[in-house]
């Protein structure tokens, strides 16, 4: 038996509030990334933007956002496209804020109405989520900047959201799983 015990931090503290600050802060700086961020050409005509592949960051940590605060995830969600018009303009906010609605319905409605454990509603969210939310961000940045809606840009900005999601996933999984002593 342990003699140290660390208390939860309270509901008025920042530490309890940490993902969803991360959220909220994370969004408008990728969404900024993408208005200066270098193109790379791995072959002739397969051009991608690096941050796509961070870009499944914000998934994942939306799914920590929304178990911390509940449905209010969608007020975090809201000041974050707000920071993101300031710092990246209007047509980036509302790309950025489409692709976002359309992956919260996804997580909601999963979150909401499945009772699966929360390493398979994160793998699941995002699944379902990165291919729809990863098409309307880059169309909608694609009126930004030309060549952002692109095959490799949406096969790299999948790719790095369920890589994201698969480390997730598994450290939630290993935490889930009871060891064997």
């Amino acid at each position: 038996m342990s003699t140290y015990s660390e208390k939860p931090p309270e509901k008025t503290s920042l530490r309890y509030f940490k993902y969803t600050l991360i959220y909220i802060l994370l969004i408008p700086f990728i969404n900024w990334s993408f208005t200066w961020a270098p193109m790379w050409e791995l072959l002739p005509g397969w051009a991608f933007n690096p941050v796509t592949i961070v870009t499944g960051l914000v998934l994942v940590v939306r799914d920590f956002a929304q178990r911390e605060i509940g449905h209010e995830v969608l007020i975090a969600m809201a000041i974050a496209i707000g920071l993101t018009f300031v710092t990246s303009g209007g047509e980036l906010a509302i790309a950025s804020g489409a692709a976002f609605a359309i992956s919260e319905i996804v997580d909601w409605l999963l979150f909401t109405f499945t009772k699966y454990r929360l390493s398979t509603r994160v793998l699941l969210s995002s699944a379902l989520a990165a291919p729809i939310d990863t098409s309307v961000f880059l169309y909608g940045a694609s009126f930004i900047r030309d060549a952002q809606f692109t095959i490799p840009n949406i096969v790299m900005s999948i790719g790095g959201k369920m890589l994201g999601a698969l480390v997730i996933w598994w450290l939630i999984r290993q935490r889930e799983v009871p060891r064997k002593t």
